[in-house]
């Protein structure tokens, strides 16, 4: 997203009553996000060809990125013509920095 990016307005989106004083503007919104997850599993299963998946989260954060990406790579791995093992852990990361 550009510095410039004016984003959508609040009034378009379902903003919950603690969060509107607060929310100027939506610069992302929830259903662009979920199609770009679903086309990342698709590139991962893709890329991945018939080679084992190691699925690790960093927790905290990425939880429920890595539950949604992993959701769309089982939905591809269920309803295609392929089915590729996949390994799910979690480390927990102390610092950032």
């Amino acid at each position: 997203i550009k510095d410039e990016e004016s984003g959508y307005n609040k009034n378009l989106f379902c903003i919950p009553k603690h969060y509107e004083e607060d929310l100027e503007r939506v610069f992302i919104p929830h259903g662009l996000i979920l199609d770009r997850t679903e086309r990342l599993a698709r590139d991962i299963m893709q890329d991945m060809g018939n080679h084992h998946i190691v699925a690790l989260c960093v927790l905290k954060g990425g939880y429920k990125f890595f539950a949604d990406l992993l959701d769309h790579i089982e939905a591809l791995n269920q309803n295609g013509d392929k089915s590729v093992p996949i390994t799910v852990d979690f480390v927990r990361i102390k610092s950032y920095c």
